[in-house]
This record gives C-alpha cells, structure tokens and sequence, in this order.
C-alpha cells in the first residue's frame, strides 16, 4: 500500500523543482499503477477477448494521471478515476475488476479524510464499476462480494496506517519530551558544579577571615557573619531547587572533572580534524573572561553542531567563529555540507542546545544556508558587570 505523508511532499522530492504540484513519490505511484492495470488489461482482454482493444488501454493509463496530484486533491481524483472506469466498462464488454488506480486513489481518500467522506467514497468505488456492467441492475453475488471485500481491505489498510502514524507521532512526542528533561538535568547537575563552586569558596573566605580577624571594628565582624550565613542559605536552597528538579530521577554520579569552557574549543577543534572534518577556528574581538555557566553553554553548543557536521556531512569542511561583542558573545558554526542538518535527525541536539542558550537569555538560530550547507548560531548576552580582564 502507498503511504502517505503530512503534506504535498517536501521540496527536494520534486522532480522538476517546486513549480510542478507532485512530488517524485506521487509520479512512481502513477506510474506503477498504470503499468500494474495495463499488464492485468492486456492479459485479461487477451485471454476473453482474443485481442487487446487499444481504446481499452488508452482509458486504462489515462486515470493513472491525476494521482499525480492525489494528496492535494483527493477526492477530485478519486471521482476522475471512477468516471474514466465507467468509460472503461462501456467502450469493452468485461468484468470490472478493482484495478491498482482506484486501490490509490480510495487509499489516499481514507489517508487524508475524515469519516464524513470515506464512507460515501468507499460505497461510490463498490457501487459506480458495478453500474457499467453488462449484469446491471443485477450483478452476480461474485461481483458484489468482490467490489465489497476489496473496498473493506482498502479502508481497512488505510484506517490502520492512520492509527500507526498517530502512535508513532506520539512516541515521537514523547521521546522529545524526554530529551526536553534528560537535558534539564543535565543543565541542573552542570550548573551545581558551577555554582556550588564559588558559593563554597565565598564561604570558605568568610569564614576564614572572620576566624582570623584581629583588631577589627565589630561591625566589620558582623557583616562577615551576615556573608557566611548567605553563603550557607543560598547553597542550601539551591540544593533543595535542584533536588525539586531530579524528583522522581535515579541518583547519578557527580562529573569530578572540571567543566569546559569556552578555552577549550581549540580541543573541539582538534578532535573534529582528527575525526576527518576539516575545521578551523576564528576568534574575533577582543577576548574576555565570561562566566563559567556561559561558557560551558557555548562549548555544547559547538560540541553538538561539529557532531552533527560529522554525522550529516561526512566530507564537508567546518567553520567556527567566536566573536566577543559588546555585551555579548557570538558563536557560530557552519559547513558546507548538503544542508540536511538537524532535520535529518531526531532533532534532540538543537533542542537541548535552545534549551541552554535560553536559559541564559540568549537566542539560537539554525537552519540550511542559501549557498549550500548548514549554520548554527547561538548568542549569549553577558552579565554587566562582566567586562574585559
């Protein structure tokens, strides 16, 4: 049975570009219907007949025609294949027999109408071949039984195949919830190694300049209290925040190893040219220290994108471009592969990568370029008090 997708087709599936309205799997479905038809004609008028009416054969191909455009217009050309099987039927005296163009186009009725119309489509394909028949009005129970079964085996293949892609679009869904989650933790266990770092340091300093404080005013002292005691608080809270977040999680190893950061995309660099991508990297402005958490996102960020350069196109060259701005700080990565990118995957990378990047107030951007190739853009604004050092 065809199958059917979501929409026209895609525009690379085109054959002659996006002016012709099917795709090329819309034209193979035609035109196996077609030869399908013909071959059952030739052998079956041959074999009652004793020759091959040409008529027939014309009437025959011509319906495989508007499947071309089926799943813009279904119905219209369910009706257009009926009529020319009436034709059909009344240029050559034999039975009329459930042909492959009308398996097709009752197919894609049921694929992309509702009920409301498959059930008088159905009774049109069992009732409108049977009119033509030399037996009208009273076919044999062979000819009835036969338009029946094969219209209940259509509907039925349709009706199953709409059920298995709402199934497996809620898999999908579901599988990309999870990935939405996985990469919440994630974020959540990498933001308490960074975090948890420098509020354990603060307190650690004011703990230990209050032990050893001398001769000091007692506000002083005081204030250094009052610095320990919030150290301690937002360590504590943060803590609770984040076991709110794993609720319901397996308990998982902390990383020992110190976190990357935006220092360490020479390493990236190098392992996407090790790995068989050419790659070079491009730092513009002037250098700054950002903080931890940011550059952590922006080494995902080129992590992901150079895997999905390896994955998607294997012999393409790479590019990343670092730039420091005002205020911000710009990472960009692109090739000049075939531009298939991410949406030739399950999309989990650039949905965790979002994920980060708006999580620090910034914006992605990824997609195909016009020349050729794929781009991901992320920019992350940095803190004001975070200036050059």
């Amino acid at each position: 049975m065809p199958t059917e997708g979501p929409g026209p087709g895609a525009p690379e599936d085109r054959p002659g570009g996006e002016s012709l309205p099917w795709t090329r799997n819309d034209a193979l479905v035609a035109v196996g219907a077609a030869v399908v038809d013909l071959i059952g004609f030739v052998f079956g008028t041959q074999a009652t007949l004793g020759h091959v009416p040409a008529v027939g054969c014309v009437l025959l191909v011509v319906p495989a025609l508007p499947l071309l455009v089926r799943r813009r217009a279904p119905v219209p050309v369910l009706a257009a294949v009926l009529l020319f099987g009436l034709a059909l039927n009344l240029s050559v005296p034999m039975p009329q027999h459930f042909n492959a163009t009308l398996v097709v186009a009752l197919y894609t009725v049921v694929r992309l109408r509702g009920l409301a119309v498959t059930a008088p489509a159905a009774l049109a394909a069992i009732v409108l071949p049977l009119v033509a028949q030399t037996s009208w009005p009273h076919p044999s129970f062979i000819d009835v039984a036969g338009a029946v079964a094969a219209a209940v085996l259509v509907v039925g293949a349709a009706t199953v195949m709409n059920r298995w892609q709402r199934d497996n679009e809620a898999r999908r869904q579901l599988l990309a919830d999870q990935a939405v989650a996985a990469e919440r933790r994630r974020i959540a266990r990498e933001l308490h190694d960074i975090v948890a770092h420098h509020i354990t340091t603060m307190q650690l300093m004011a703990g230990g300049a209050r032990a050893n404080l001398t001769a000091s005013p007692e506000q002083a002292r005081e204030a250094l209290v009052t610095l320990e005691g919030s150290g301690r608080m937002a360590l504590r809270e943060m803590r609770q925040l984040l076991d709110v977040l794993r609720a319901g999680d397996e308990a998982e190893e902390e990383p020992t190893a110190p976190q990357p950061g935006i220092t360490d995309l020479d390493r990236l660099v190098t392992e996407s040219c090790r790995s068989g991508v050419p790659t070079a990297l491009d730092v513009r402005g002037e250098p700054r220290t950002v903080p931890s958490s940011i550059g952590l996102t922006l080494f995902r960020v080129v992590q992901e994108a150079l895997t999905n350069t390896r994955k998607y196109a294997r012999e393409a060259k790479a590019d990343v471009q670092l730039t420091y701005g005002q205020g911000e700080v710009t990472v960009e990565v692109s090739d000049d592969g075939p531009g298939a990118g991410f949406s030739a995957g399950s999309g989990y990378g650039l949905i965790g990568m979002r994920e980060r990047v708006v999580l620090h107030g910034g914006t992605l951007e990824a997609g195909p370029l016009d020349e050729g190739g794929f781009r991901v853009r992320a920019r992350l604004p940095l803190p004001v008090d975070e200036g050059v050092r």
